[in-house]
């Protein structure tokens, strides 16, 4: 896709602050603060992000995206990364160069930040996800994170189901300053031939000739990984199961007990490899059952290889991006029968697959792609120094 000219008006130097970044191990936030960079970058914005890590060395590492400055993590209770004085210190003195502070939500630390640091300078911040597991972190949280929300000059849901049924939001952030902004990411589907990358993952994972369905992303304890290993039995295809995390391990037993034979752990795959995976495969299923799925990255790309679609209705931004019967299907979390009845439609009728790929891939280029997230948050961002 060829890349939109720089915008004419003054740069924007905006800061985004979350708990972990690349190069330490990715996950579907630290993607989508990438893509929001990238984009921007192209209407005019300069971006800094500013992260902890347990190993910070070096310092400063710079990416396309822009630099990433990074400040000692000590502790890591409940995924709330802990830094010390200097990560204080390191906060204000990013702080003062940006115009514009761009939080990323959940993090508490990044509130202390705010309120030692600086509590006035405009801010906005993209509210990824309510605070789900840690439920007993939100009762003590929960005076911080209020006056946090309402420092901010704007809030972002990634959808408008969000929006619409987080508590949080709706009970604490006032409507005027609520906006929706999809995630989105640039266009990285190549054409349609086999490359090196597809015959050599093909031949590592014994792929053959017989179709599979691809999971995607971190093995964590909400993506429902549960029901597809139960499901897989009764589906006449091989379900490809890749990337890293805390689950595999279980995740395996799980399959071996089973006797789900047709599941496939690929592990973590190369950029190159996830492309070959996402261009050969039948579709893409995210069966993740709880709301800190918020989103779904991976439904975004696969929409963007024209890819029909399976989730679960977890009441978030999952039934946005996959429209219900139009680029694939929504079906209710937990059921293995579902899942299994969803994923043998697409498998057993190629020109409703096809269908609803095509589906996929315009409704990525209407809603998900970088020319839309990057007009959008260029947008916000100007109104808020508009009013400053």
């Amino acid at each position: 896709m060829p890349r939109t000219p720089r915008a004419t008006k003054r740069n924007v130097k905006v800061l985004h602050i979350y708990r972990t970044y690349f190069p330490d191990p990715p996950g579907g936030l630290q993607e989508a603060i990438r893509q929001i960079s990238l984009a921007t970058r192209d209407f005019g914005v300069e971006s800094k992000i500013f992260t902890l890590s347990p190993n910070p060395e070096p310092r400063t590492i710079a990416f396309d995206e822009g630099d990433v400055v990074r400040s000692k993590s000590w502790a890591a209770p409940a995924s709330c990364d802990l830094g010390g004085l200097d990560s204080l210190r390191q906060f204000r003195v990013l702080a003062q160069w940006a115009d514009v502070l761009h939080f990323h939500f959940p993090w508490p630390f990044a509130d202390v930040l705010r309120l030692l640091g600086e509590p006035h300078k405009p801010a906005v911040m993209t509210y990824h996800s309510d605070v789900v597991r840690q439920k007993y972190v939100g009762y003590v949280y929960g005076p911080l994170m209020r006056w946090m929300l309402r420092s901010m000059d704007a809030v972002v849901a990634t959808s408008p189901a969000y929006a619409r049924t987080s508590s949080v939001l709706t009970a604490v952030v006032a409507e005027k300053r609520l906006r929706v902004i999809p995630l989105g990411m640039a266009d990285f589907a190549s054409g349609e031939c086999t490359t090196e990358s597809d015959v050599n993952l093909i031949s590592r994972l014994s792929l053959g000739e017989r179709p599979y369905f691809l999971s995607l992303g971190v093995l964590r304890y909400y993506k429902g990984l549960h029901t597809l290993i139960e499901a897989a039995p009764r589906i006449g295809a091989n379900i490809v199961i890749a990337g890293s995390g805390p689950e595999m391990e279980r995740l395996k037993k799980q399959a071996a007990e089973t006797g789900a034979s047709n599941v496939i752990f690929a592990g973590q795959v190369s950029n190159e490899e996830k492309a070959a995976l996402l261009r050969g495969c039948r579709g893409l299923v995210l069966p993740s059952h709880l709301r800190s799925e918020a989103f779904g990255m991976v439904l975004v790309e696969a929409a963007m290889f024209g890819k029909p679609l399976v989730c679960c209705e977890v009441g978030s931004g999952t039934s946005y991006v996959n429209e219900h019967g139009v680029t694939g299907f929504v079906v209710p979390p937990e059921s293995p029968k579902a899942l299994a009845d969803a994923m043998t439609a697409l498998l057993s009728n190629e020109a409703l697959a096809n269908r609803m790929g095509g589906a996929a891939r315009h409704r990525y280029e209407m809603l998900f792609s970088a020319s839309a997230l990057g007009t959008a948050y260029r947008n916000l961002y100007s109104r808020i120094l508009a009013h400053c």
